[in-house]
């Protein structure tokens, strides 16, 4: 996924590929980029300590067979010592957290914060109810297009689906903004199919690319 900021550069040609959109239909495109959807920091505490605890008792068993024995207070104290490092370095680098969560997890935790990001930009405000949200979730290589009722109503799950392998596709290669582009310019023309624009249609949205 994406490693580079996009840049104010990046950021105009998104804005004008809203606008160059929406000259064409009524609905609204709004796009939201999120660095990480969810902190992971319990989830990701408790998959190592239970990854810990069945290490140790592999360890332990490895032990007994060799017949070795370690006293239970020494036991103890050096899984407890082992629980607080993991801890800590959870704590202290954050990017380690994602890597001990489960790839479903991380997808339900970006597909809530797509919808979050749905609710809280009004994208469901619109008059006709046809916003369309393009989320990526940078963290977890997760991308989503969130339609209106007006909209979805008419079309497919596999039109969102391409133009989502699309935008992953070009964030893979580490061309987010370009991504962004391209899915904006298909969104945009499947509006302008089911919802032309008409005299007196006026923007409800704003036309950037938030980042958060």
């Amino acid at each position: 996924m994406a490693t580079r900021p996009i840049s104010p550069e990046d950021h105009e040609r998104i804005a004008d590929a809203i606008r160059s959109a929406e000259a064409k239909t009524d609905g609204e495109i709004y796009c939201v980029v999120a660095q990480s959807s969810d902190r992971y920091f319990f989830a990701a505490a408790f998959l190592a300590t239970i990854g810990m605890l069945v290490a140790s008792l592999v360890v332990a068993y490895g032990l007994e067979t060799w017949w070795l024995t370690i006293r239970l207070p020494h036991f103890v104290l050096a899984e407890l010592l082992a629980l607080a490092s993991v801890l800590a370095l959870l704590r202290l680098w954050p990017g380690l957290r994602i890597h001990f969560v489960p790839r479903r997890l991380r997808y339900q935790a970006a597909h809530a914060n797509a919808l979050r990001q749905f609710l809280a930009r009004n994208v469901h405000r619109t008059q006709a109810r046809t916003g369309v949200l393009i989320f990526v979730s940078i963290a977890e290589r997760y991308a989503e297009v969130v339609a209106d009722s007006g909209i979805d109503a008419k079309v497919g799950q596999h039109v969102w689906d391409g133009v989502v392998r699309d935008l992953t596709r070009h964030a893979g290669d580490d061309r987010l903004a370009d991504g962004f582009v391209k899915a904006i310019e298909s969104v945009g023309a499947v509006l302008a199919e089911h919802f032309p624009v008409t005299a007196g249609d006026i923007n409800e949205l704003d036309d950037h690319l938030v980042e958060i």
